[in-house]
């Protein structure tokens, strides 16, 4: 790989104009942050952008394995989806592959990474779109960033309940 400007890759550098990053801090283990993330009991309660519900068809987390669901958005309009799990290192990291179904040419590639930070954790989710183009009109037709910012900030609510569910469970327990 040849190096590039600022100390980057020529690959980085390439698909800057093609990717997507949104994090958040979540004030909650990687364990518990990523089981949010990767079972389906949890994933209705807080997957998609404010306003958007999700029904799942079929979920299997494991590597080669398949989610499709839809969701549904607040204006009643149903968007079909579909991830393929490509790579797990629970609970450091997935890479997926995301469309609106297995044969979507505009798929896109996603890397989430859940990185401790104190207590918390520290979420990146980096989308990969295979054209700039694509990349483009998500953001300006589908509002993807804002979208991301969402939905991770569902999760840090959905957890951040869980938490507290816990440790009042655990308190009364004592």
């Amino acid at each position: 790989m040849a190096e590039a400007r600022n100390g980057m890759r020529a690959e980085q550098v390439a698909a800057d104009d093609r990717e997507i990053v949104v994090s958040r801090l979540v004030d909650a283990p990687p364990e518990l942050v990523f089981e949010a993330f990767t079972e389906v009991r949890h994933l209705s309660h807080w997957w998609g952008p404010e306003g958007f519900s999700t029904t799942t068809r079929s979920f299997e987390f494991r590597e080669g394995g398949e989610w499709t669901f839809v969701m549904h958005g607040p204006d009643g309009v149903d968007h079909p989806e579909w991830i393929r799990w490509l790579r797990i290192t629970p609970p450091e990291r997935i890479e997926l592959l995301h469309g609106e179904r297995r044969d979507d040419p505009d798929a896109f590639e996603s890397v989430l990474t859940f990185a401790s930070h104190g207590a918390a954790t520290r979420l990146v989710m980096r989308t990969v779109f295979r054209t700039k183009e694509l990349r483009d009109e998500a953001v300006e037709k589908y509002h993807a960033v804002e979208g991301g910012r969402q939905t991770l900030s569902n999760l840090a609510a959905y957890v951040a309940e869980i938490v507290r569910t816990r440790t009042t469970e655990k308190g009364a327990k004592s």
